[in-house]
């Protein structure tokens, strides 16, 4: 796998794609620079070598417009200010404009293009126009793990004109390199915490690392389809009825592998779907009817927390509970504690997935586990054992 290291970026110009689609408030303020601040290593790496960096990246959905408010100009002085450096704006991204200021870019500088999907041959992967954004660099960088699962000509088609200048940056070896820790190279023994609200939106991560993991433990909203599946009573508690033999098929080749699957035994309950909700603790399969399951209770807590303090890589993709909901939160934050706890005495940790990573972020647990993913989408496509283009345009020549 060759990143940035393995090249001298001496008088090169490094041609990078990074993903600096962050969020933005209503007067268009950067209000998460994280995307920024993870490129920052690969970016201060090449200009040190006494090379110049061209950054190309999209933000929003244009879909092929030309709109003010995703233009990339709004985010020059949050990437001057991360970089600690001026940084050089162009309002296109291929065409006489863009060619001008790359053959001008001296060594040291930072040219930042325009929103590379106000061209709709961004997202079509279009073969023309990733050959022209070609033609501004020496060196291709991808650093974008996030957009990693497109197909898009920014990220797997540009790739094709750099036959033998062609690397990852910093970031994107870190998320394949946690990845790698989990699906292969992981100390045992290996927990995966998988939560959210369908059975259906993980089969396939679940498929994936039963042959890896030692310990699988449900929660979240899925936790009622697996509870109903084998007849408990789970009240008015979401379920997916149509995955209920699905649920029990993943139960059995579990079982067959020799993995230790956890499901909830005791549930906070509610009685309608608020902060304010009535509450009590009760059997997970015994919810009354008019009830539903918001949070895992007590002794569910104790059981997960022992089986992650006893593991020595762990992977947690999705919250327990209705986490948004600071009544529904104390499982979330009990399992955010414990996998805190076993990263200290020196278990590698992964939390990866949109809902996952905002609670890590939100309760600052993001200093107490070894590694938060970029990126929702492409670390659950890799998870499910999927190659990714961006990845694969890179290490296939």
């Amino acid at each position: 796998m060759k990143t940035v290291n393995d090249f001298n970026f001496n008088g090169k110009k490094a041609l990078i794609r990074v993903d600096f689609n962050v969020p933005q408030d209503e007067s268009l303020k950067v209000t998460d620079n994280t995307r920024i601040v993870s490129a920052k290593s690969t970016i201060d790496k090449i200009l040190k070598d006494g090379g110049s960096v061209i950054l190309m990246t999209h933000l929003g959905r244009p879909k092929g417009q030309v709109i003010d408010k995703f233009s990339l100009k709004h985010i020059v002085d949050d990437v001057s200010k991360v970089l600690g450096k001026p940084i050089k704006f162009v309002d296109e991204c291929v065409g006489s404009k863009a060619e001008k200021a790359s053959t001008d870019l001296k060594p040291g500088e930072v040219l930042l293009l325009e929103n590379l999907r106000f061209h709709n041959e961004e997202e079509q992967g279009d073969e023309f126009f990733a050959k022209q954004l070609a033609t501004l660099g020496d060196i291709y960088v991808n650093d974008a793990f996030g957009t990693a699962h497109r197909a898009h000509a920014s990220t797997a088609i540009v790739a094709k004109f750099f036959p033998s200048n062609k690397c990852f940056g910093l970031l994107m070896a870190k998320e394949l390199d946690a990845i790698q820790k989990v699906l292969k190279t992981g100390e045992k023994p290996v927990t995966a915490i998988l939560g959210g609200s369908k059975v259906s939106s993980k089969i396939t991560i679940i498929e994936n690392i039963l042959p890896v993991v030692d310990n699988l433990i449900i929660g979240g909203g899925m936790t009622y389809t697996f509870v109903k599946a084998q007849g408990g009573n789970i009240g008015k508690s979401i379920c997916e009825d149509d995955k209920q033999e699905l649920a029990l098929d993943i139960l059995k080749k579990a079982n067959e592998k020799g993995v230790k699957v956890y499901i909830p035994e005791d549930s906070v309950i509610g009685d309608n779907f608020s902060n304010d909700a009535n509450r009590k603790v009760v059997e997970t399969n015994n919810i009354p009817d008019g009830w539903e399951g918001l949070d895992v209770g007590p002794k569910t807590i104790k059981t997960f927390s022992d089986v992650i303090m006893a593991s020595k890589t762990i992977l947690w993709n999705g919250p327990l509970g209705v986490f948004e909901m600071p009544n529904f939160a104390v499982g979330t934050k009990a399992i955010g504690d414990a996998i805190g706890e076993a990263t200290k005495k020196g278990a590698f940790s992964l939390v990866g997935g949109g809902d996952s990573v905002a609670f890590v972020k939100q309760n600052n647990y993001t200093d107490k586990v070894s590694y938060v993913s970029t990126g929702g989408g492409a670390m659950l496509e890799s998870l499910e054992g999927r190659e990714l283009p961006g990845v694969a345009a890179i290490i296939n020549d």
